[in-house]
């Protein structure tokens, strides 16, 4: 889950979907802006792209990070 600043919104889908291991990227309606799938090895890895990659792009305010058990 990804929150980001007021007018951002197409800009930063557009720097998700840029990212490697970002699989899809939608625009939500509700407390987040968008809901970003990544595809990782291992949790570490999710850490890397959530923390890292989606928090460096210029305009994320804050991540959520859910990690599908199935």
């Amino acid at each position: 889950m990804v929150k980001s600043n007021t007018g951002e919104a197409d800009r930063v889908k557009e720097a998700l979907a840029d990212l490697e291991d970002v699989t899809e990227a939608h625009i939500v309606a509700g407390d987040v802006d968008f809901i970003a799938k990544v595809v990782t090895e291992s949790p570490g890895d999710v850490k890397r792209v959530a923390a890292g990659a989606i928090q460096d792009i210029r305009g994320v305010e804050r991540t959520q990070t859910y990690i599908a058990m199935d």
